[in-house]
């Protein structure tokens, strides 16, 4: 929840590759005081059923960047198993390579008292974001 002081973040994920959210994505939570501050890491969750990451840290005052880290491998590799034991004729290297974008980084600047939703639309060779409601 944003206050006054500081602005608070929510995300969620859909694989646009089958129209679904994608659940249980690792997502981590970083922020800084200033372009040229460390991150600090905040914590994490993970998305749920819905794909949705409704327990996120708070983001602590006098935060103006934040960093969402989506550890999306997994998600793929789990998926990528549960297809090929569905149609075992399709094994063969072309289904064996490596996940493309193993992770998906989003950084974006944020102002007290704002709430920022950021979805993630994601496939296994591309993904885009933007500034929900």
């Amino acid at each position: 929840m944003s206050t006054s002081t500081t602005a608070s973040v929510s995300t969620h994920i859909l694989d646009t590759s089958v129209g679904r959210p994608a659940e249980a994505v690792a997502v981590h939570l970083s922020a800084r005081s200033g372009r040229d501050a460390d991150w600090q890491a905040l914590g994490g969750s993970a998305t749920d059923a819905d794909g949705r990451c409704k327990d996120l840290p708070a983001l602590p005052e006098g935060t103006t960047h934040v960093r969402l880290d989506f550890e999306v491998e997994t998600y793929f590799a789990k998926k990528q198993a549960a297809a090929q034991q569905d149609a075992p004729a399709l094994r063969d290297s072309e289904n064996s390579r490596p996940v493309f974008f193993p992770e998906v980084t989003i950084a974006f600047a944020v102002v007290p008292g704002e709430h920022y939703h950021v979805p993630l639309l994601l496939n296994p060779f591309g993904y885009s974001v933007y500034r929900g409601s």
